[in-house]
């Protein structure tokens, strides 16, 4: 792979910035997906109706995906960053205002499509100022903290303000968390646009599909997708079921994201050394194995347990699969790339959490864990096979 052309390289003082940035956008909505499911199970909502709740934070990440992306390539980091934040400011916004349930339906389309695009802009921003192969991994190493710092602290937070200040002031605190990242990312430099080769058709976005590695890449990061979504909808409501507090939900989901942010932590010391594909595949495999026990774990500090383990084997996956997207699509194209990505796996985020509420309800959310993990574990073939030359 090769820099964008004449840019200079991102420094860590740069990509700090980004980073932290990109934290507060995401804190913001990984906080409201605790508290909005929460408030609608406390209202005497279903599981079901908890399913489509969630599935909405990822409806406007499927509709936006490709057209952000492409939005990106033409116009840069910075733009698409500004319509992030207002978006995000205003669904927290009407969620503290209007605390009722279609407005926190409204609220989950507003935040959720809004941290998806910003994933989509910063990804394409950081592939494009890499040097080489190895700075690739590492910036994503490092990248991919931020999700799981902001999975930490927006959830651990939400439980904390909603069991001492309710409902209302927590949607309020979260909704100042996006003006934060205007003032970390204000000051980026925009990368030089990249020149599209003379009588070369951009063609359609679905010919990537013709590489059959990515869409062996695909199938693998749709499974491990598929898991956070179990993980997020399942522990409240095991939680809930089993009378834990608001705060206990939110640190079991904290633990996770702590868990995956540690492992990101050491995952640029081992970037020369450790390939795609070999991480890949042993984190699809141990957690089939989490996803086997997980549902027999009764007590706060069990599930704490296992949402560590869960979020050392899952958290080492994406900087690993940017890292081959990167190298697998033209640069031209990047962004494209990762909206498609983004489309595919939050097409499944769309229909997974009503599906699997609509399971849970019926036979036990235990079954959604088994099933798929199964899944997870048959699918470690197709990681093994992502083999770079």
């Amino acid at each position: 792979m090769s820099p964008a052309t004449g840019s200079d390289p991102l420094t860590p003082v740069g990509l700090a910035r980004l980073i932290g940035g990109h934290v507060c956008l995401h804190a913001c909505m990984a906080g409201l997906r605790l508290a909005a499911p929460l408030m609608a199970l406390r209202e005497g909502f279903s599981a079901l109706a908890v399913g489509m709740l969630l599935s909405l934070f990822a409806l406007t990440q499927v509709i936006l995906a490709l057209p952000a992306g492409r939005y990106a390539d033409r116009h840069g980091y910075r733009r698409s960053m500004g319509f992030c934040v207002w978006a995000s400011v205003g669904g927290a916004g009407l969620a503290a205002a209007f605390p009722v349930f279609p407005v926190l339906c409204l609220s989950a389309l507003l935040t959720g499509g809004a941290t998806g695009v910003a994933a989509i802009t910063l990804q394409r921003y950081v592939g494009r100022s890499a040097q080489n192969t190895t700075e690739l991994r590492k910036f994503f190493s490092w990248l991919s903290i931020g999700p799981a710092v902001a999975n930490f602290v927006g959830p651990m937070a939400a439980g904390l303000l909603i069991d001492y200040g309710g409902f209302r002031l927590t949607f309020f605190c979260l909704a100042l968390l996006p003006l934060a990242t205007w003032l970390w990312v204000r000051r980026t430099q925009e990368l030089p646009p990249v020149v599209q080769q003379a009588g070369v058709t951009r063609g359609r976005a679905w010919d990537l599909f013709r590489e059959p590695l990515m869409r062996r890449l695909m199938l693998v990061n749709w499974l491990l997708s598929s898991c956070w979504d179990v993980h997020t909808l399942v522990v409240p409501v095991l939680g809930h079921e089993r009378g834990f507090s608001a705060s206990v939900i939110g640190a079991l989901l904290a633990a996770f994201a702590l868990a995956a942010t540690l492992v990101r932590v050491a995952l640029p010391l081992l970037a020369a050394r450790a390939s795609e594909r070999a991480v890949v595949t042993s984190a699809m495999v141990g957690t089939a194995t989490l996803f086997a026990v997980y549902p027999l774990m009764t007590t706060p500090l069990a599930m704490g347990a296992c949402s560590v383990l869960l979020g050392l084997a899952l958290g080492s996956v994406q900087p690993m699969i940017m890292s081959t997207l990167h190298q697998i699509t033209p640069e031209a194209r990047h962004g494209e790339a990762l909206g498609l990505r983004m489309m595919s796996i939050n097409a499944s985020s769309v229909m997974m959490p009503m599906l699997f509420g609509s399971v849970g309800a019926v036979v036990g959310v235990s079954v959604v864990f088994w099933t798929v993990g199964l899944a997870v574990g048959a699918g470690a073939r197709a990681a093994w096979g992502l083999k770079l030359t």
